[in-house]
């Protein structure tokens, strides 16, 4: 057998067609009179990829803060399961997938007695990652003249995931009464790679809305770094690795400490960890080949594999307005903002930069003085951000995470609502690599019995000894060793001898 196999994998990224879902649950209440503030939040929490197809399940976290017939405010919370799926051609068993859900909008679809009924819809996005097995060969036979090369291509390692409980406390004003929502969002900003782990790290942004003994609304934010080690096995310093961090929304526990010098709100937020590993790696490869016996026809394949590269963060600041309508009651006071939210809609390289479109809203609840009410309204801020980014090549994926920092709502003139706030967004990019590579070699008749001892090759001025032994049908050592005061690449067109042993 002349040919043996030499084959090697590649790792090769690929979007998943971006969708949304509508899911929708009940949460009940006790003698609600009027709903204020509704908000869900979303995570992934399984999957599995069969042919065709990628079935994902997970979780949704409605809120709801309320007034109840008796003047009190009072906060609802209810989890509702939900499954959903991304179909394609290109999905096969055993491919690894990363699949991302956020909530889109969140509405009262029903208001009735002690419940009330939301409709939540939900956009699903991600990417599925395969390795490709590419046909490669290697030579075993002595009339095999074949010249090697070590090309670079990209593997994937390994992923893993595992959930911490990450700690924050916020600082009260006064004793608190209540607490109304609490709300945590992650953002990674560094991801590193270890001997046999990753390490993630990043800000935990938390917010929390509370009553004071007054009867009071307020709120308090925190921001705390974290850094999280995720075992995976086989990576080094020099992998490749990616990063994702997500709340758990429906875990978040909430302890308040009273003291003498003031009240503190300790919040243990679960976080799940996802991690996945590539690496460069160098593999030998025949690039060029023939016989010195037999015709060989030849297949040479192209191939490409996705090179995953360092996130990078980007930041920005916001704002927009809002006035709200004529038949509304005016602002007199604001009372609180809850269910803060932000969707990237959009992401792209333009120029050295990358621009993220996308909406931040925010439910506003303030009081009217003249009927003595409380009343709520939806500010919806459409934004673009932009910033210089390393990577220009604009047919890559881009996988952005973006969160809500420092949001501030202020009322102006009784009907106008003015919103500002920052927006960090980590952006994970990846881009294909195309390479070739010769696939498969057939050897076909042998070549006629020469019927001379000495042969004269003219050869052309640039060729080296590879290329002249080549055209010949010859081994390259036979053509040095018999034209042993030739230079190659040659300088200019030359007749070459060559001496054939008769039998």
């Amino acid at each position: 057998m002349a040919f043996e196999s030499n084959n090697f994998t590649v790792v090769k990224k690929e979007k998943l067609n971006r969708g949304e879902f509508l899911v929708e649950g009940g949460v009940a209440l006790t003698s609600p009179s009027k709903i204020l503030s509704v908000c869900a939040d979303a995570y992934v929490s399984s999957m599995e990829v069969l042919a065709g197809q990628v079935n994902f399940s997970g979780v949704v976290t409605m809120c709801v803060i309320y007034l109840t017939d008796e003047g009190e405010t009072e906060k609802a919370e209810e989890n509702v399961n939900f499954s959903s799926k991304f179909e394609g051609d290109n999905i096969t068993a055993g491919q690894k997938a990363l699949v991302k859900v956020k909530v889109i909008d969140c509405e009262v679809s029903a208001f009735s007695g002690d419940s009330v009924r939301l409709s939540i819809n939900l956009e699903q996005s991600g990417e599925i990652i395969c390795e490709k097995e590419i046909s490669s060969i290697r030579a075993n036979d002595d009339d095999i003249c074949f010249k090697d090369e070590q090309i670079s291509v990209i593997k994937f390692v390994g992923e893993a995931s595992e959930v911490a409980s990450l700690s924050s406390q916020l600082s009260a004003r006064g004793n608190v009464k209540k607490v109304l929502l609490a709300e945590s969002s992650v953002i990674v900003k560094d991801v590193e790679a270890g001997v046999n782990f990753v390490s993630v790290s990043g800000d935990i942004v938390s917010r929390v809305l509370y009553m004071t003994d007054e009867d009071k609304f307020e709120s308090a934010y925190v921001t705390d770094a974290f850094k999280q080690e995720v075992e995976l096995a086989g990576t080094n310093q020099d992998s490749l690795v990616e990063g994702y961090a997500t709340v758990r929304r429906d875990n978040i526990s909430v302890q308040v400490e009273e003291s003498d010098k003031g009240a503190k709100i300790n919040l243990t937020v679960p976080v799940e960890f996802a991690v996945k590993a590539y690496e460069q790696a160098s593999v030998n490869v025949i690039r060029d080949l023939y016989s010195v016996a037999n015709d060989i026809k030849v297949t040479t394949e192209s191939f490409d594999m996705t090179h995953t590269c360092k996130a990078e963060i980007v930041e920005g600041k916001i704002d927009g307005s809002l006035t709200i309508e004529d038949d509304k009651p005016r602002i007199d006071k604001l009372l609180f903002v809850g269910g803060n939210s932000l969707c990237v809609s959009n992401s792209y390289l333009k120029d050295g930069e990358v621009v993220i479109e996308g909406i931040a809203k925010a439910n506003v609840v303030y009081l009217n003085d003249e009927e003595n009410s409380l009343n709520s309204v939806q500010i919806e801020v459409p934004f673009v951000i932009s910033d210089k980014f390393s990577q220009d090549n604009a047919d890559g994926i881009l996988v952005v995470d973006a969160i809500l920092c420092d949001v501030d709502v202020v009322a102006k003139k009784g009907r106008e609502l003015l919103f500002d706030a920052k927006v960090k967004a980590c952006v994970n990019y990846c881009y294909d690599e195309v390479s070739g590579v010769i696939s498969e070699a057939l050897v076909l008749d042998a070549y006629p019995e020469r019927e001379y001892a000495m042969e004269l090759v003219y050869a052309q001025k640039g060729q080296d000894a590879w290329d002249i032994a080549k055209s010949a049908k010859v081994k390259e050592g036979q053509i040095v060793a018999q034209n042993p005061d030739v230079v190659f690449p040659l300088m200019e067109d030359t007749g070459l001898i060559l001496f054939y042993q008769k039998i």
